[in-house]
């Protein structure tokens, strides 16, 4: 007998360009510290690191979510500088103030940096809670892989921290540009072999990550968000056709607009900062589009944060759409506001 017919799951769906009655739903940074159980389950990793690299725990955290609200896909638990950490650059995190890394600003830095094909030692554990996901996760929960976009990487490298501004990175940018360009060559090309690997281990769809998209002006906007994505997707879509990518230039305003088709990607994430509204208007045109509720709601909830659901719901309800924040879930949400907004999506 033949397998009875699995139907398409939803993400999947919504990503092929269909128009779904009820959006699916995720959340950047639902594994995360608003969980009870994601607090035991580091403790006994120990630290945030050694988190990510113990691929049991790491599932185990990445399927929590999924357990207690049944989320539409899953998203590895993974962290965005655990590429430049694979690089050669030395990585650590200060509790109550996040990562520090080794700086990137000069030539000799660059050069003793690992090439492209030098990743994977150090990011094997990664690729196995991956494989582990796709063995574990409910049939109908799409499985998501991600990086962060070359840029966003780059400032962390440069700086040796987050910035607010990222002053660092705009400054090599501007009196060294040799070195920022290779740097962000070489990010480029280790993020396609990344991002390779976690399709070949299971994922489903990848997610580009460019947290700092916005400060970038411009023909800089083009030359280094919207270029690299674009050479990205296009290795993604050559070596593994049919798999989906999703590119979120946070805080892009108007370089939202027409961001899908200049770089391949087939969905654009877009943050709050922009209304539901105007995207439908402006980037659901071009295909699918993820967001975008303020992750306030998850802290404050109450009535405000059901009428602001159904609004994006319905701005959205037109066109393709996956339901999501504007940007990650803070440690201070209450899990019982993430339900609310699940029932108010799935029931209106």
């Amino acid at each position: 007998m033949s397998e009875p017919h699995v139907p398409q799951k939803k993400i999947l769906r919504a990503l092929a360009g269909e128009t779904l009655p009820t959006p699916p739903i995720w959340m950047m940074r639902q594994a995360g510290r608003y969980l009870p159980e994601y607090r035991a389950t580091r403790a006994q990793a120990g630290d945030f690191l050694s988190l990510c690299y113990n691929s049991e725990l790491a599932a185990e955290v990445t399927l929590q979510p999924i357990r207690r609200y049944g989320f539409d896909a899953a998203i590895l638990f993974a962290d965005i500088l655990l590429l430049p950490q694979a690089l050669g650059a030395d990585l650590w995190f200060v509790t109550g103030e996040g990562p520090r890394l080794s700086t990137t600003t000069t030539a000799d830095q660059l050069a003793a940096l690992k090439g492209k094909d030098d990743i994977h030692e150090v990011l094997n554990p990664v690729y196995d809670t991956v494989s582990i996901l796709s063995r574990e996760l409910p049939r109908e929960t799409t499985l998501i892989g991600f990086a962060g976009a070359p840029w966003t990487v780059a400032t962390y490298m440069i700086a040796g921290r987050g910035t607010k501004d990222q002053g660092p990175a705009h400054a090599l940018k501007d009196e060294n540009r040799a070195v920022f360009e290779g740097l962000l060559d070489l990010l480029t090309e280790g993020t396609i072999e990344y991002l390779s690997k976690q399709i070949e281990a299971g994922a489903e769809v990848v997610k580009l990550f460019d947290s700092w998209a916005g400060s970038l002006k411009g023909a800089d906007f083009q030359k280094y968000a919207l270029e690299p994505a674009k050479r990205i997707i296009a290795a993604i879509k050559e070596r593994h056709p049919g798999v989906p990518v999703i590119a979120f230039p946070r805080e892009a305003g108007d370089g939202y607009i027409g961001f899908a088709k200049a770089t391949g990607a087939d969905c654009v994430a877009v943050d709050n900062s922009v209304s539901a509204e105007w995207v439908a208007e402006h980037v659901q045109v071009d295909g699918c589009v993820q967001g975008n509720l303020a992750s306030r709601h998850m802290v404050t909830g109450g009535q405000d944060l059901i009428d602001d659901t159904r609004r994006i719901v319905k701005a959205l309800g037109n066109g393709p759409h996956i339901f999501n924040l504007g940007h990650g879930i803070t440690p201070d949400a209450d899990p019982e506001n993430v339900q609310l907004m699940i029932d108010t999506v799935r029931n209106g």
